[in-house]
């Protein structure tokens, strides 16, 4: 749901007693030629049929609505949609044809400086980046599929939805696939990303920095380069998100680098090669996730401080945890370990004695990663055997202090 005054404000722009409807028609005049003769909170409608004008500006409050998928090609020379005003709609079309720049950002829809925006239910294709709002204040991105060109390299590919210098925008029910980054963020606050796919991108599926208080939830981000990187945020909320098939030398589900009070519950993190790494990673409450066949299911850095994980089920994976240091100030309770081989003599659903996640083969893979050749030999299993009886290598205060004997929530 849009926020009450970004509902109010759109009810007046689109509803306005003198609203005109403009209609627009291939070979009947231009889209460029409708938008000049409008007045304020019109509504230009543009029938089936491929308009190729150039770089479309929107320059007043209006409502650009497309009947049947009409085309509007850029013709790849710079921008194909600008718009330069508040309280505009942007509907139902097929925007293609950018230039492809190393010095500027050319995108199919591009907003600058301007609030009250609405872009739904468009399908943006080919473009080097595809929706792009720089200076926005209240906007909502819905229900888009933004597709970039696989078949070029990384650096001819940009981001599909890039938001900067942003604040309370909806990026909500869009499917971005193809770019560099699927979604990407920057400055940009008291927003939220919800029920998105961003899959198959080169880099990241999501990629933010500096971008405080949001939140991102019900998303599925799957077979991207490096899955999704937070960077440089305080109090971000990640829940109920799938990171899943995000697999190379360098990947990850999620990386969270420099952040402080963090939120990650009821995510899935499935057959990654990392499921989650934390460098400087400070408050983060880790709850009620599921690491499901990942390759290492935690990577977390001794410069991590009042982590805590709680109820979170470890299960199939290659490694459950694995860290850089000896001193790790993190709290692990009530989680599920399939490789727990403890006791509940009381029988309180609880192990009697701790687990410890880290095993020494996995700091030795840390610090030596060829060795991982050796990941099946039996030296290695009789040195995780004697790590168990007598630790004496792993950290001490890594340790599950009350494992659960049954995986939580069924």
């Amino acid at each position: 749901m849009l926020r009450t005054p970004t509902v109010l404000l759109l009810l007046l722009a689109a509803f306005s007693a003198n609203a005109r409807v403009c209609e627009v028609r291939p070979g009947g005049g231009s889209i460029t030629q409708a938008l000049a003769i409008t007045a304020d909170c019109d509504t230009v409608r543009v029938h089936a049929g491929t308009y190729l004008e150039g770089t479309i500006t929107i320059q007043r409050p209006v409502v650009l609505l497309g009947e049947g998928w009409p085309v509007i090609d850029g013709g790849g020379v710079g921008e194909v949609i600008i718009v330069k005003a508040a309280h505009v709609t942007i509907q139902g079309f097929v925007v293609r044809g950018t230039a492809i720049s190393d010095m500027n950002d050319h995108a199919g829809i591009k907003c600058i400086s301007v609030s009250d925006i609405r872009i739904i239910g468009n399908r943006v294709e080919a473009c080097f980046f595809g929706i792009y709002l720089s200076s926005v204040t209240r906007a909502l991105v819905a229900e888009n599929r933004v597709i970039g060109d696989r078949t070029l390299d990384e650096s001819r590919r940009a981001n599909g939805i890039h938001l900067w210098k942003c604040s309370h925008v909806d990026v909500l029910r869009n499917t971005a696939m193809h770019h560099r980054d699927g979604i990407y963020l920057e400055f940009v606050t008291d927003s939220r990303v919800s029920y998105d796919t961003s899959a198959y991108n080169a880099r990241y599926g999501l990629h933010f920095m500096f971008s405080h208080r949001d939140s991102y939830t019900h998303n599925l981000f799957h077979d991207n380069g490096a899955g999704v990187a937070v960077m440089f945020t305080h109090e971000v909320t990640m829940t109920d998100n799938r990171f899943e098939h995000n697999r190379g030398a360098s990947s990850y589900g999620l990386l969270l680098k420099e952040i402080n009070d963090a939120h990650i519950e009821r995510n899935t993190f499935a057959d990654n090669t990392v499921g989650i790494l934390l460098d400087g990673c400070n408050r983060a409450t880790v709850i009620d996730n599921l690491f499901d066949a990942n390759g290492w299911a935690v990577k977390l850095f001794a410069n991590s401080t009042a982590t805590r994980f709680e109820g979170n089920r470890f299960s199939g994976n290659t490694f459950d945890m694995t860290t850089n240091g000896d001193l790790v100030m993190t709290t692990l309770t009530g989680n599920y370990w399939d490789r727990y081989q403890g006791y509940d003599l009381d029988r309180n659903g609880k192990g009697d004695v701790p687990h410890r996640p880290l095993s020494v083969f996995a700091l030795v893979t840390e610090r030596m990663p060829y060795a991982m050749v050796l990941s099946r030999s039996l030296m290695v299993n009789l040195l995780d055997q004697s790590e168990r009886l007598i630790p004496t290598l792993t950290p001490a205060t890594l340790q599950d202090t009350a494992p659960l004997m049954h995986p939580p929530h069924g």
